[in-house]
């Protein structure tokens, strides 16, 4: 997740916390979105959900597709479609790395954070995962298990 600062700029939006149990995450990376003006309204609102949605590299462009961001009401003329594709924002670089990471090596573009950074500029952190079977999702259930256990006899000891 993205820091927490004590800035009252800075605010989270949306989170997937999902993501961190279905994929292993390798890193993750913080990008800008292209939104139109009813969207910023509607996500200081609230009420938005990136859980189901995905990132992907398309014709040397990052795109985050079936994001959904509620409609704002009092846009009467210039409303937008809630589940359009939406333009993430990268440097060449860094588009290159994904495009390979996805590509080549088979990894996912998952969205982790949506938030308002300090200066009250949309941002996206995005993480590059790998998809996790069965087997892993119980062994790192176990382990966060082992530890919440850990950390009672610890406590109950002290």
């Amino acid at each position: 997740m993205a820091k927490k600062n004590s800035d009252p700029n800075y605010k989270v939006i949306a989170e997937n916390r999902r993501a961190r149990f279905d994929y292993a995450i390798e890193s993750d990376l913080e990008c800008g979105i292209i939104l139109e003006g009813s969207e910023v309204k509607a996500l200081r609102a609230g009420g938005t959900n990136i859980a189901d949605s995905y990132a992907a590299v398309e014709n040397g462009e990052l795109w985050l597709v079936n994001a959904y961001i509620p409609p704002y009401e009092q846009a009467k003329m210039f409303k937008h479609e809630e589940r359009r594709r939406r333009k993430l924002l990268v440097s060449r670089k860094e588009l290159a790395n994904l495009w390979n990471a996805t590509q080549r090596k088979g990894m996912t573009l998952v969205p982790l954070v949506l938030y308002f950074n300090h200066k009250g500029i949309a941002k996206m952190k995005l993480g590059i995962a790998k998809g996790k079977k069965i087997h892993d999702k119980r062994e790192t259930e176990a382990k966060r298990d082992w530890n919440r256990q850990k950390q009672r006899l610890l406590k109950d000891n002290a």
